[in-house]
Parts: C-alpha cells; structure tokens; sequence
C-alpha cells in the first residue's frame, strides 16, 4: 500500500510500506477514507527526529471502513464506517476504567516512561505505524474503535479522532466558571475548536494568534481576537478587567518568541539521534512565550488549562509568580473515549454547533501529503487544517 513515511527532519515522502495484516485477536484492519495532518505532526517533522526511524508510516487523526476483523471482535463487522482515537487504549485497566484513557496500562510505553501508544508517533509511543496510509491495522479494536454512520461527510467524524476531543478537554480542565472568559491562545485547530466550544458553553471568548487568517476563521464564529505582540496581556487586562478567568495554552513548545528556546532545540535536532535524545531527556527547555503571556494574563486564582504539547526536560516555570497568583493548572494528553458519548451528538446535530463545516481548508490527496506538510508547517497559503484523501 501506499503512506507517508518520515525519511529525516522536513522530509516526509509518499512511499510504498507493507499492507497491515491482523496480529491480535483484537485486531481490525480499515479501508481509510480520510485521515489528517495534525500540529503536533509537525512535531516529528521538525523537533522530534531523535525518536523516529526511516520508513515510520505517520498519521494519528483517521477514519475509514472495516475491512477485515480480528477472531476475538463482537462489536464490530465488515462495511463499518469507525473513527480511530489516536491513543490506543484497552477499555478495561484501572486507568481506562477511570476516564484515564491517554495513560492506559495495557498499552503504556514503559521503556520511555510514556502513556498510552499513539498511532504514527515515534518510539517514544510505541512506533505504531499510522494512518496516513491506504490502510490501518486497528488494535484493541471494539473499545477503541468509533463506530459512526454513513450519512454525513467525513469531516464531522473525522475530528472525533483527536482534536475535538482534545479541544474539548482542554476548555473543561479550564473550569471557567458560568459566565466567565476564557482566552485561547493559538487559533490552530485546536485552538479554533477550542474557542468555539467556549462559546457554545456560554462563556466570553478571546482567541490569540499572530496570523491573520486564523483570527478570521474565529470572528465568523463569534470569537473576539487579538494578535499575539507584546501588548496582549495588558490588552486581555483591558477588555476583561481583572484578566479572563481562564486560559487555554493550545500552542505548545513550538511558540513564537523565545530565541534562546528556538535556538537550543535547533541544535538539539542537528545532534547524532542517541546524543539529541540524551539532551532532550535531561536539559531540553521550550519555547515559552505563549506560556509566559498565559500566566501574566489569567487572573489571580484563575485556571491555567494546557492542550499544546510540551517536551522540554528542563522547561523554566515562574514559581513565584504561580505560588503569587494562586493559579491552577490542569494538562494533558487527551483521554479521547471518555468524551465520545458527549461529542458524537454535537459532531452529528444538523446545526452544526461547533462549526465542523468551517475547518478544513485543504483536502487534497494522500500523494500530496509531502507538499502538504511543508505548506502547513510554513503556514502558508492560508493553511489551517488539512484533510488527505487515499
């Protein structure tokens, strides 16, 4: 068959991989229909070279149609249309029994001291080959699996996968309180799902992004923006009083800003693999701009919620000004099952709440995939979500 595949730092080719095959009793494989470039993909094209191997076949927002089953499957048959999570999850240890499905004991990468295996993400989650391919094998398949019906487009499935979930996550570990503000840093598609969810919760939203095109996606939604500049503390001061209530980081350690951060991880991807994971591991630091501005503009005993991904073994935090502040902080990688009852409904209703039909901007096909992550990346083109077609 046909995927993308890493081949080094900004290189990622359309090649051709051995097809899956079931190895579990719990196995599917799926035909994939649609299958997405995420943000953090581009973690693996620029920074995370160290933990990924020639040939890795990336993707981890898919959906499709079941092909073939594994013997041990009840809930599911061939001709199924599912959406994949992106974390691999049992349904059944003591972390997935407690909504805890991004660290699932089954499946947890104990040689890295990881959560859960991802799809299509590097060794440090267990180097499962991913779903930007023509076909995927699907372990722990009728847990995680998502079955979905075959009226509506693809496109309000396929964000079940991850980034609705994710987003969705992210505004709850916020907590903001009824009637409150929430300010959104980055207006990507977490960020840009993330707003919108604020907003169909009844809060005051702020979104907060240096590009111009996706401040504009969010205004057609009812989102107040602003850029990203040196001004925007005293600027979410000015329209909320005290500063919003709650902030949601959906930026990550790819941050504008932070030249010495943007230096450091640079040098760390030039490093021969077992020497850039040593220094990733032990004095790695992030970008921290959006961090920074987060902390400085949440108001005191407010809510600091994190959904961009960090990796920085030594990233700075400023303690004293947390401990001052009394500001709380909830984060992490997204427990994908446990918010599928709530949001498979919104992704269905023929209102479109969440504005599913405003997000892709590119569907192009999987041979394009190489030429696609260089336009997202360089976030060009007015390139906010991209959606490839096998």
């Amino acid at each position: 068959m046909k995927a993308l595949t890493w081949q080094g730092k900004r290189k990622v080719a359309f090649s051709e991989v051995p097809d899956p095959v079931i190895q579990d009793p719990g196995d599917i494989i799926i035909k994939v229909t649609s299958t997405a470039i995420c943000g953090s993909d581009l973690h693996l094209y620029e920074l995370l070279g160290p933990y990924m191997h020639a040939g890795d076949v990336l993707g981890h927002e898919t959906m499709g149609i079941v092909q073939e089953v594994g013997s041990g499957i009840t809930k599911l048959s061939v001709g199924d249309r599912v959406v994949i999570p992106f974390n691999i999850s049992c349904g059944h240890c003591w972390m997935c029994q407690h909504d805890l499905q991004s660290q699932c004991e089954t499946t947890q990468v104990r040689k890295h001291g990881k959560g859960a295996q991802f799809f299509g993400y590097s060794e440090l989650y267990g180097q499962v080959p991913g779903g930007q391919a023509e076909y995927l094998r699907v372990p722990h398949a009728d847990y995680g699996a998502v079955k979905v019906g075959h009226e509506l487009p693809d496109h309000r499935y396929l964000f079940l996968s991850d980034i609705l979930p994710t987003a969705w996550q992210g505004v709850k570990y916020a907590s903001v309180p009824d009637g409150g503000t929430l300010a959104v840093y980055g207006l990507g598609p977490v960020g840009q799902l993330a707003a919108r969810i604020g907003r169909h919760l009844g809060y005051e939203v702020l979104g907060i992004d240096p590009v111009a095109e996706r401040r504009a996606m969010a205004e057609r939604h009812g989102i107040q923006t602003l850029d990203f500049t040196k001004d925007t503390v005293g600027e979410l001061r000015g329209r909320t009083g005290r500063g919003p209530d709650a902030v949601l980081d959906a930026v990550g350690m790819e941050a504008h800003g932070s030249p010495v951060s943007s230096m450091f991880q640079q040098a760390t991807g030039l490093l021969p693999d077992k020497a850039a994971q040593l220094a990733m591991e032990n004095v790695s630091a992030d970008r921290t701009s959006v961090l920074d501005s987060a902390i400085d503009a949440v108001r005191r005993g407010g809510t600091l919620s994190i959904s961009g991904v960090y990796a920085g073994a030594a990233t700075p935090m400023p303690m004293v000004k947390l401990f001052d502040k009394q500001i709380q902080i909830r984060q992490g990688q997204c427990n994908v099952r446990s918010w599928t009852r709530k949001l498979l409904p919104l992704a269905e209703d023929a209102a479109d709440p969440l504005g599913l039909d405003d997000l892709v901007t590119h569907e192009q096909p999987l041979s394009d995939g190489p030429q696609m992550y260089e336009t997202f990346q360089k976030k060009q083109d007015a390139c906010i979500k991209v959606v490839l077609k096998p």
